[in-house]
């Protein structure tokens, strides 16, 4: 499928994807709800994705990163330039659209859904002109709060340069915001391989709210049952029971297949075999060791298989309110 050919969205999930689990979740944390379903239900629906579309899309996005690093640099008359000299006409007739388009749209708009206490580390150390003229852009009770935040001597000095802002022209503007926003972006930018499906999203969901990623969850279900029943599968793995509740870990412990336990201990790491074992009593641990060893080496196949048993245990018991599981787990729970 050709690159003008790709819906927005599903241009969104290949780039989601080729970044880590946990950066792709703070995104999606700034999205709308219905952002987020739209967009996990494309990474779902993505399988393999070939070659010849992911260097469509990643050209798109270099060519879009390149045209804002050329307006960065010295506006947007020379990005204009340097993108005619460098790209195909038509190619680079349609970026130099885009980048019109932003920067004709509100300068540091993309600072209002930023979390203050992260804005105020980014901008504490800039100079006062520049905090000044982004808090005028900001909204009122945010750059409040970011005022608040400054300490004394430079809160006074960029409340006094706010008040004396001389009127400035909507290219210095935006130029400043431009930077601003490019050297946000470049933070912890990494490249990762790129994978589709419901495993993708599963991971996403379990580093989201809980309340956000059930009624994600919610939503797919209702369109596709068998969709929801493949994420929820994969949204808990046999690990992280390492931060469920002591009593909810013993009670695990009470109604699984003895041998199962054993052979999924087995496989586990050491850290979540000893919370296992912590929670036994020292006769019922001493056994385990004793039948682990008798055991000798068992497929992988196999300890899965008896990994997943314990894994569909807790989630009964998550059923039935006994623990949480997916992203609030080891968070406090009543019995």
């Amino acid at each position: 499928m050709a690159n003008n050919e790709l819906s927005g969205v599903r241009k969104a999930a290949v780039l989601l994807l080729t970044l880590s689990q946990d950066e792709a979740a703070e995104i999606l944390k700034r999205l709308s709800p219905e952002s987020v379903e739209e967009v996990s239900r494309e990474i779902a629906s993505l399988g393999d994705i070939t070659l010849a579309t992911r260097k469509e899309v990643f050209g798109e996005f270099y060519n879009q990163a390149l045209a804002n690093a050329y307006m960065t640099e010295g506006g947007l008359e020379y990005a204009r330039q340097l993108l005619q000299r460098t790209l195909p006409e038509k190619e680079a007739e349609r970026v130099i659209k885009q980048v019109t388009q932003q920067v004709q749209t509100t300068p540091f708009s993309f600072l209002q859904k930023a979390e203050s206490e992260n804005l105020l580390t980014f901008i504490q150390d800039e100079h006062p002109q520049t905090i000044a003229l982004i808090l005028a852009h900001l909204k009122p009770a945010q750059a409040a709060q970011l005022a608040n935040s400054l300490p004394e001597d430079l809160r006074i000095e960029v409340i006094t340069r706010m008040a004396n802002l001389d009127e400035i022209s909507p290219e210095v503007i935006s130029r400043i915001s431009a930077v601003i926003d490019q050297r946000i972006k470049s933070l912890g930018s990494r490249s990762h391989e790129s994978y589709g499906g419901v495993r993708a999203v599963a991971e996403l969901l379990n580093r989201l709210d809980r309340s956000l990623s059930q009624m994600v969850l919610e939503s797919i279900e209702a369109e596709s049952p068998d969709l929801a029943v493949s994420i929820r599968n994969l949204m808990f793995v046999f690990d992280d029971l390492q931060h469920v509740e002591d009593s909810a870990l013993r009670e695990i412990i009470q109604r699984a297949d003895k041998k199962a336990l054993t052979i999924a201990l087995k496989g586990a790491s050491e850290d979540i075999r000893q919370r296992f074992l912590q929670n036994m009593s020292k006769r019922a641990g001493q056994m385990i060791r004793e039948e682990m060893e008798v055991l000798g080496a068992v497929r992988l196949r196999e300890v899965e298989k008896a990994q997943q048993e314990i894994v569909a245990i807790a989630r009964k018991l998550e059923e039935e309110g006994l623990l949480v599981t997916g992203a609030a787990a080891g968070e406090p729970y009543v019995v």
